[in-house]
This record gives structure tokens, sequence and C-alpha cells, in this order.
């Protein structure tokens, strides 16, 4: 179970005063510091609602609404400015392609590395290795640095080790987009095995047809604000028509 609760998430950016090329042109020569100020950018304005156990919410809205930001505040990543969550469960959180990876190691190494990250004994990981490198589609390319795979690559040994064992709740940012059609449409039916078991998921992704396949509402983000929430087709359908105009 999830509780979002009034969460607010502020950013300071810092912005240049002065764009012109003449002024660039003064300030290489006399190498005098451009000026900055100082402004707040609110990515989350009091954003509300609640996710039960076993719920499958999906998240949409235009790039930069604040869904990214959002997953990262429910996952623990971020502490927001203002508000609360709660969350009951164990989070396995799929919200950066690659987090968790060091690149200078190896495919293999990296199960280790991150199965330890997400809380994996060695011993379990031992057990489970053949089933997450079959998963992955990886046998061939297990001693390559994970600074050498595509992005592809990377998405499908992230998913195989987060997805080894149905977790409580599962927070997926666009990982499923990333990769061949073949792996997104495995990934899809193996996140439906995991919603049949009784997995929580929160879920980001700009397909609809994504969206409407495996979640039983969604809430509409745009500016940081809930535009709405609700219905799966009913949300999916009025933000295609907005999106339309």
């Amino acid at each position: 179970m999830i509780k979002i609760e009034n969460v607010s998430m502020k950013f300071n950016l810092e912005i240049e005063k002065d764009f012109s090329m003449k002024q660039a042109f003064v300030n290489l020569f006399t190498k005098k510091k451009k000026k900055k100020k100082s402004e707040d950018f609110w990515a989350l304005k009091d954003v509300s609602f609640n996710i039960g156990k076993g719920e499958v919410v999906g998240l949409i809205g235009s790039n930069g609404a604040g869904k990214s930001t959002l997953l990262k505040v429910v996952s623990g990543v971020m502490k927001p400015t203002k508000g609360k969550v709660k969350v009951k469960g164990v989070i396995s959180p799929m919200i950066e392609l690659g987090a968790g990876f060091d690149g200078n190691l190896t495919a293999r190494e990296n199960i280790y590395l991150n199965g330890a990250i997400l809380g994996y004994s060695k011993e379990f990981l031992d057990d489970k290795f053949d089933e997450i490198v079959e998963f992955s589609e990886l046998k061939d390319f297990l001693d390559v640095p994970v600074k050498n795979f595509s992005s592809g690559m990377t998405a499908k040994l992230a998913f195989s080790i987060a997805t080894i064992v149905n977790p409580e709740i599962l927070i997926v940012d666009e990982i499923l987009s990333v990769g061949d059609i073949k792996f997104q449409e495995k990934s899809k039916r193996k996140m439906m095995e995991m919603i049949k078991g009784g997995t929580t998921v929160l879920y980001v992704s700009h397909s609809l047809e994504s969206i409407k396949d495996l979640c039983t509402k969604v809430v509409w983000l745009e500016h940081g604000k809930v535009v709405k929430m609700g219905d799966t087709n009913k949300i999916c359908d009025a933000y295609y028509k907005e999106q339309m105009k």
C-alpha cells in the first residue's frame, strides 16, 4: 500500500542573467564571472492519491509533468519539500536505467552487485543466476563490462534481476520501452504474472496502449499537478484528446 499526501517537490535553478554573445565575449577576456540568479521550480505541487495492495496504477503526462520525480519520491530516492509518502511493503524500483550498476564491472559481477542492493543474498543469487541470465538473453555477454552495453541490453539485465522474485511493490519508469519488441512483450508478460501474484505496481509510460493493458487506474499529471485520476480508459482517452488539440 502506498499513500501519497500533499507531496510537493521544489528544485532551485540557477539561471544565467546575461545570454548575449557580446557579454560572453567580454566575460571570456575579462574573466568576469557570469551573473546568475536563483529561481524556484516546483516539479510537484500538492500531489495526493492512494495505491491499494495489488493495484496497478499508471502515471501519464507530458514530458516534464513530474512523473519521474514522483517515482523517485515514492521510492525514497528523493525527500519531498512538503508532504509525505507512506509505504507498506518492500519496493523494487526500476526508475533509472543502469542505476545500481557499475559500468566497469561485467554483467556477471553486476548481477551480484545489483542483487545485493535489492536485498538478495549471495546464496539466493547463486541459486537464481541461471534463471536471471536466461531471461535477460545475455548469456554471451556475461563477461563484458556493462559500460559497453546498449540501453536495451542494460534494461534487459536490470529487469531480469529486479523481477527474479515477485516484489511487493514494483516501480517502473519507461524501462519497458527500451530494447527490442520481443523483450518488451516478454517483460510485459512477466509483469502480468507478478500482478496476478498480488504485486502492487506504479508504472510510468508514454504508451497509452501499454497503460491500458496493465493498469487498473490512472493518474494524469501536468506541470506537477494531478489533472485527473480514475478509470484507465476514460483518463487515457481524455489525455489523448488533449494531446491531439
